[in-house]
């Protein structure tokens, strides 16, 4: 069963909201899922503590270097999709989940700082690739973008990347408040009250295109394979 891993080295990068909307959306379409949260801050856990959770996604917490290796192998036994949310430190857990991985999603805003951060989770990937002897496939997603804006900053930095032939997502996850409410009142985007969060639906569309491209990116990798 497919294992996709969101890993960053910066904080506030979007890696627990990816995480979480990819498993909600994937849930949707009827579908079993685990996340396993890695994060020291434990912030899927705590949003699978709210009231909403779909019934079809279970949540792992606390995985330690000691217990990740054996938490994916698991849920992959369990389950039809395997989301691991990383610390955002180049460590032993983050390198073991790496090795496990189908894909890996690197999220980043769209500003020169955190381009560079995630040029170094991309480094981190290349030398995984050659302590395990294996591809691991990895792509770049633009987080927190403006719907209606793409700055001179986001096309340059997209440009830069596609001229050193990074994969990227052409879907970006923008700045949505029905992203953050979700961690706050847990639940789904489904389960979102209209009266209470503004523009669901457009969120909504934007979880869709987003998983649709993972996806599409895992049916690739299969094919090659």
């Amino acid at each position: 069963m497919p294992t996709i891993s969101f890993a960053s080295p910066k904080g506030g990068a979007g890696k627990s909201t990816g995480a979480v909307l990819l498993a909600s959306e994937l849930t949707v379409r009827g579908t079993t899922v685990t996340i396993i949260d890695a994060d020291p801050n434990q912030p899927v856990s705590r949003w699978g503590r709210k009231d909403g959770k779909p019934d079809n996604l279970t949540v792992v917490g606390n995985a330690t270097e000691e217990t990740l290796i054996d938490a994916i192998e698991d849920a992959a036994r369990k389950t039809a999709f395997v989301i691991v949310d990383l610390e955002g430190t180049a460590s032993l857990m983050v390198a073991q989940a790496m090795s496990r991985s189908d894909l890996v999603i690197i999220p980043t805003k769209g500003s020169a700082l955190d381009a560079t951060e995630a040029i170094k989770a991309i480094r981190f990937i290349r030398r995984q690739e050659k302590a395990y002897n294996r591809p691991i496939p990895f792509a770049l997603l633009f987080t927190q973008t403006n719907p209606a804006v793409r700055p001179r900053t986001l096309k340059g930095i997209e440009a830069e990347m596609l001229e050193q032939g990074i994969p990227m997502f052409s879907t970006a996850l923008h700045e949505r408040d029905a992203y953050r409410a979700v961690f706050s009142f847990g639940g789904t985007l489904y389960t979102l009250k209209g009266d209470a969060v503004r523009n669901i639906p457009a969120a909504i569309k934007n979880a869709r295109d987003f998983v649709a491209e993972v996806v599409g990116m895992l049916s690739r990798e299969r094919k090659v394979a």
